[in-house]
């Protein structure tokens, strides 16, 4: 792994469940939309690609046929390591959570290590029950979990978890800095997380909205991966929209290249993470 000590994983997240073209008018919605948005940033240095689904009217959907759709055109285009979501639409049952992973066998998927209160409106749930059942089906089919952490408690129940045997080690965390309802995005809460983690864990961070780039310039410089794109942040600068996904992961290269380091291509990142 020495050879692969100076890379960084550049994680797209193009679309989201919340963010509309009345937010900023780029943002991918269709299949083909976000398939082509995947590729465009795939050939820009992103190396995985976190992926929510919108319906026809463009609301979050966990409509497996979208993801059937969208998979297969991204899967035409590029070799991007895809990571589903399963936590596109908050009134999703349990099964249709975990539908798609049974079918398509990401490589990555989003496992959200607890319940909280979701920006100060409603309740986005994932009870014990649902996090058991969401490793196991993980487990037999392949999928390596992405571990949301919104709040510090989330990373002791992934560990609870990995005691059980839900969750295999080593395991990779995603860092949510700045939901409301979660953890503040602030570099001390930053640190603070990564020092929770278990040993031979890896990690990515994000921070949301206007903290997209403080948290990015941290991350890089203790190490971990990042995540960029609309879903988190539709803003390149204050007051101006961006332009497209492209635009984030073209100034994250900059960046991860003036730190001395190169951003990892998908086959790197599949080594990195440990995917098979």
């Amino acid at each position: 792994m020495s050879e692969l000590s100076g890379k960084t994983i550049i994680t797209v997240a193009p679309t989201g469940a919340w963010p509309t073209k009345k937010d900023n008018p780029a943002i991918p919605m269709t299949p083909q939309e976000i398939a082509d948005d995947v590729y465009d940033c795939w050939q820009a240095g992103a190396a995985v690609a976190h992926l929510h689904m919108r319906d026809d009217q463009g609301a979050g959907t966990m409509d497996i046929e979208k993801f059937k759709e969208t998979v297969e055109l991204v899967r035409g285009k590029c070799n991007i390591v895809l990571n589903l979501t399963t936590s596109g639409e908050l009134n999703a049952t349990d099964d249709k959570r975990m539908a798609h992973l049974k079918a398509l066998k990401p490589e990555l998927a989003s496992y959200d290590a607890g319940s909280m209160n979701w920006a100060h409106k409603t309740l986005f749930l994932n009870p014990p029950e649902f996090l058991e059942k969401l490793g196991q089906v993980m487990i037999e089919n392949g999928v390596k979990p992405e571990i949301e952490i919104f709040d510090p408690g989330m990373i002791y129940n992934s560990l609870y978890y990995m005691k059980k045997g839900v969750i295999k080690v080593p395991a990779h965390y995603q860092f949510v800095l700045g939901a409301a309802g979660g953890i503040g995005a602030t570099v001390e809460n930053l640190v603070f997380l990564k020092g929770l983690l278990p040993a031979n864990s890896t990690w990515s961070a994000f921070g949301i909205g206007k903290s997209a780039t403080p948290i990015m310039l941290a991350t890089i410089a203790l190490d971990g991966h990042v995540r960029v794109g609309m879903e988190d942040n539709v803003y390149y600068s204050k007051g101006v929209l961006a332009k497209s996904n492209r635009q984030f992961v073209e100034k994250t290269v900059r960046i991860i290249r003036e730190a001395d380091k190169e951003p990892a291509t998908p086959d790197e990142a599949r080594q990195i993470l440990g995917l098979s």
